[in-house]
């Protein structure tokens, strides 16, 4: 056996190439919620009614974000994680190393960027939920696709029952337990000033905000409710990366029975949960423990319906704009941090402090706006560097050698 010193990375000329445009696809889409988080009190994003204007295109933006956005790409990038897994092990068994050392190595330098991330810049963060949850379903590597699936959807239920449990339970609940989760939902006041206030000041003045709600985001939430969605899904990515759906490799009619399959379910769902919150008011006591759940499970479904569409187009050969989303994928984190500078610069007090000011039309035209500057800016940096800045730090920690960053034709 090969000592560990001695794997190197994966050079870009043997990536799968549908797995990087799934990632590319995953990183911009999941700007299109993301962005209420950075522009908008913490609130706003699980109930639209709790801060802002939501009439008219606002309330359509919101609408079709709900749709087509909201837990649909971070489903599609926390199942490539699970598949990223699999890859791994997979090229290090081919290659005669342990995996083992790598993949752990990889996992706790990704938990550090993730907790910089969110302790420094931006308490919406995710790469410690992934890094949290990878080192569990690592072990899980090994099961059958059919096995995976099914553990997968059972720990992915979980959260959702205990929301069931918590809206059942309400009724026992003392008053302060009471209020507090209902001014979570709809805050007073006092707490959406306190919030904007702390956003809109200097750096050191947000962490008032950022390191309490990075530091519940991380605990409290992850146990009941983030932790069961990401690692269920990375046990479902599992599964599809062993079944060679990811990679494009079945045939074009499976991929359009998937792509049918997967939006009719999943846009059905969440078209009722819609229609069910609006004639509840989103409600507390419905929107927050029933009214969600539509989406949570629709979001599944749309998500495997992406997956279809992807492969079924990366099946009819490479184009212009698959490879701009590759491009995006290569680069993923990096991407995913750049989109937390550019936001943090946009809306928080240590830039031009437009939090809380501005509407979700607004918004969604700084998506499009972030979109096109990384996409031009990707596809420059890759035509002289195999991979993003943060990737080849990242590369370079886990493998404890310095890689090469540049290509070998432009050195």
């Amino acid at each position: 056996m090969n000592s560990f010193k001695s794997v190197m990375p994966t050079p870009p000329s043997e990536r799968i190439y549908s797995l990087d445009v799934l990632r590319g696809v995953a990183i911009l889409g999941i700007l299109i919620m993301n962005i209420q988080s950075f522009a908008m009190i913490e609130a706003a994003y699980i109930n639209p009614t709790a801060f802002g204007d939501f009439t008219g295109l606002n309330k359509w933006v919101w609408i079709l974000s709900h749709l087509f956005a909201d837990q649909k790409f971070l489903s599609l990038f926390s199942i490539l994680f699970g598949a990223g897994v699999i890859l791994i092990t997979q090229r290090a068994k081919i290659k005669g190393y342990k995996s083992t050392s790598l993949y752990y190595r990889r996992t706790i330098w990704l938990l550090i960027i993730g907790l910089i991330h969110a302790y420094l810049f931006w308490h919406g963060d995710i790469l410690v939920t992934y890094a949290l949850c990878g080192f569990i379903v690592y072990a899980f590597r090994n099961l059958k696709p059919n096995t995976l699936v099914i553990v997968g959807l059972i720990v992915f239920s979980i959260s959702s029952l205990l929301y069931l449990f918590f809206g059942w339970s309400m009724q026992f609940w003392p008053p302060e337990a009471f209020d507090g989760t209902m001014q979570s939902w709809l805050p007073n006041q006092e707490i959406i000033d306190k919030e904007i206030a702390a956003l809109q000041g200097t750096w050191l003045q947000q962490m008032a905000h950022r390191v309490p709600s990075s530091l519940k985001f991380q605990t409290f939430i992850f146990l009941i409710f983030t932790g069961w969605r990401a690692g269920g899904l990375m046990l479902i990515g599992m599964a599809l990366y062993k079944w060679r759906i990811l990679s494009a490799e079945r045939s074009g009619k499976f991929y359009r029975i998937m792509t049918i399959a997967g939006l009719t379910t999943g846009f059905v769902l969440i078209l009722i949960g819609i229609k069910n919150n609006f004639a509840y008011n989103f409600d507390f006591k419905y929107s927050m423990f029933i009214g969600w759940q539509f989406n949570y499970w629709g979001s599944l479904f749309v998500a495997m319906g992406y997956i279809g569409i992807a492969m079924y187009f990366l099946k009819r050969g490479k184009n212009i704009v698959l490879n701009w989303f590759a491009a995006i994928g290569r680069t993923a984190l990096s991407n995913y941090l750049l989109q937390t500078i550019i936001c943090t610069l946009i809306y928080y007090g240590h830039g031009l402090g437009y939090f809380g000011q501005v509407d979700r039309v607004s918004q969604i035209l700084i998506v499009f706006g972030v979109w096109i500057f990384q996409i031009v800016v990707t596809n420059i940096w890759i035509r002289y560097f195999q991979f993003g800045p943060v990737e080849w730090l990242w590369r370079s920690l886990s493998y404890l050698k310095v890689q090469p960053l540049k290509n070998a034709e432009s050195v």
